[in-house]
């Protein structure tokens, strides 16, 4: 078993690094290999669901990631994915310090919300020393800061019927051809209320950088990076990721990487 997941991990390594390309570079090169019913998506699609249930059933659902010293703090966060939208709604909070902003949630609520950044500065924080692990092979370790996300979904009182959790973003992908597409990343309800898992507002005891995904990005420790959404617009509690994109769950997932970046 150990040693399949170390393989699995090592192909989807590779996997990923060249599904990144697609939206850079607009090349339609692996639409082949990630679309459709390709052995490639059959391969990533069983070896997901088969690491999903392993830590599912391995690992307890408040088990925490590792966590480390200021001292083994290196470098600043290093960032990935999108590092400065252009879309017209951001560039109009950024240009007023995202004074405007709020976080609107909704979906399988009893209590649909909205939140200002300043309130969210206001509830009850957690900060946390813990590594970034990138899909591409690298990792940094950082000091985040934030409010754990289980209480933001206490406040808005989620529905016995609801799954997951859908995070969208003020970032648009170009998919060269297919125009640009709005981000999204989704992740289940054990996740959500692991007390690892953040929206961040603060990285290395400064205010979050546009980089990294400022005003407000989600922190969930237990996943590869990729999972990790940036420039959060709004939280969906969803009982279905079908809805969404492809129906895959995030918008890399709808590009062929795995649902469940557990590591």
């Amino acid at each position: 078993m150990s040693q399949f997941i170390i393989n699995r991990r090592k192909f989807l390594t590779i996997a990923g690094v060249a599904a990144s390309a697609i939206p850079l570079s607009g090349c339609d090169a692996f639409d082949s290999l990630l679309s459709g019913q390709s052995p490639v998506r059959d391969f990533l699609a069983s070896a997901n669901g088969l690491t999903y249930r392993a830590h599912r059933a391995l690992i307890g659902a408040d088990t925490l990631a590792p966590e480390f010293a200021a001292s083994e703090i290196r470098q600043g966060q290093r960032p990935n994915g999108s590092t400065d939208p252009a879309d017209a709604g951001y560039l109009a909070l950024k240009d007023a310090a995202f004074s405007s902003y709020r976080l609107v949630v909704g979906g399988l609520v009893e209590k649909p919300a909205s939140f200002s950044l300043a309130e969210l500065r206001n509830m009850p924080a957690r900060t946390q020393i813990t590594r970034h692990d990138c899909v591409e092979g690298w990792s940094c370790i950082a000091k985040w800061t934030g409010v754990p996300l289980h209480r933001i979904l206490d406040e808005a009182r989620v529905r016995p019927e609801a799954r997951f959790v859908v995070f969208h973003c003020y970032d648009t992908m170009n998919l060269g051809l297919q125009g640009a597409v709005p981000y999204y990343e989704s992740i289940d309800l054990i996740d959500a209320r692991h007390p690892q898992t953040l929206l961040a507002y603060g990285c290395n005891d400064q205010v979050l950088a546009v980089a990294n995904g400022a005003p407000l990005r989600v922190r969930i420790e237990r996943q590869l990076g990729y999972k990790m959404a940036k420039y959060i617009k709004g939280i969906e509690v969803v009982s279905s990721l079908a809805p969404f994109g492809s129906g895959k769950g995030g918008f890399w997932e709808d590009l062929g990487y795995e649902w469940y970046g557990g590591i």
